[in-house]
């Protein structure tokens, strides 16, 4: 078992980067909100395999939250999360403060923001949070400098909007995106999934199913998208789930697809109970 380094200070944290820096080591960044579980862990396994350092973040941040969301609630599970990374070969945990990575505070704190983007599908539902995304994300980038940075495709906009930040700001380093992780019911790995009742967990494995569904529609030849959506909110919604959205998306800009788009995305969010939820599916059109 690898004996990781954990830090809360960033001058320590600095001090250590530096040297690992001086030896020519790459470094590999997994940013995480904790409450860790397999996809988060096959991030760091991914990481592991590219990096000689392998360095996770723990920070529940306070600036993605709208004011009736879950901030105060979040599941946070910091010894078990010590335990699966020590396990999983990180070299160095940084779990900071909300004083340290805000030290004035939230509201006069400078903000980045990617326009257009972060107003669309989660971003239209949850004004801000992906201001305080890319902020928090931005920070880390600066703090650790790594050279490759690890998301899971599961919150699918985020990462486009962290990979185009990335690029308008010429930050050097490489994007890298890794495959949702999965229950066996198809349900999609989330630290939320805790909030769910056995009757909601039961009714959220409709969501991948139903996106399967539609990506099957396509791919038959049916490519009336916005039919497609509403046949998938409806069917959503019988199963006692409450939709969102259903948007059938160019991959590449996720701007609402039309005829002739062939790469597309399948972005979707609903509520099982009162726990939001996510999913996508990629489809390609054949031509």
């Amino acid at each position: 078992m690898t004996k990781m380094q954990l830090f809360d200070s960033l001058p320590l944290l600095r001090a250590t980067l530096a040297a690992y820096k001086l030896h020519g080591k790459t470094i590999g960044l997994v940013p995480t909100m904790g409450n860790l579980h397999a996809g988060h862990l096959a991030l760091v396994a991914t990481a592991r395999a590219q990096c000689d350092v392998v360095i996770t973040t723990i920070f529940v941040n306070p600036l993605q939250f709208g004011p009736n969301e879950d901030l105060a609630r979040y599941p946070r599970s910091f010894a078990a999360d010590i335990k699966n990374l020590e396990q999983s070969a990180c070299d160095v945990l940084y779990a900071p403060t909300t004083t340290e990575i805000y030290p004035h505070g939230t509201v006069v704190h400078t903000k980045i923001s990617v326009p257009e983007l972060s107003a669309l599908h989660c971003g239209y539902t949850r004004p801000g949070h992906f201001d305080g995304v890319c902020t928090v994300v931005a920070k880390l980038f600066n703090i650790i400098q790594p050279d490759k940075a690890f998301f899971g495709y599961k919150d699918y906009q985020q990462f486009h909007l962290i990979s185009t930040m990335v690029s308008d700001l010429q930050i050097p380093l490489q994007v890298y995106g890794i495959a949702t992780m999965r229950e066996s019911s198809g349900l999609a790995l989330s630290s939320r999934n805790v909030y769910l009742s056995t009757t909601d967990r039961n009714n959220a494995a409709a969501l991948f199913a139903t996106l399967q569904e539609s990506a099957l529609q396509i791919m038959g030849g049916e490519h009336n998208f916005r039919q497609i959506e509403a046949r998938a909110s409806g069917t959503l919604n019988k199963v006692g789930l409450k939709t969102d959205y259903v948007h059938i998306c160019n991959r590449s800009t996720l701007h609402l697809a039309s005829i002739g788009d062939t790469d597309l995305i399948i972005l979707a969010a609903v509520y099982a109970g009162t726990t939001r939820l996510i999913d996508n599916i990629f489809v390609q059109i054949t031509i």
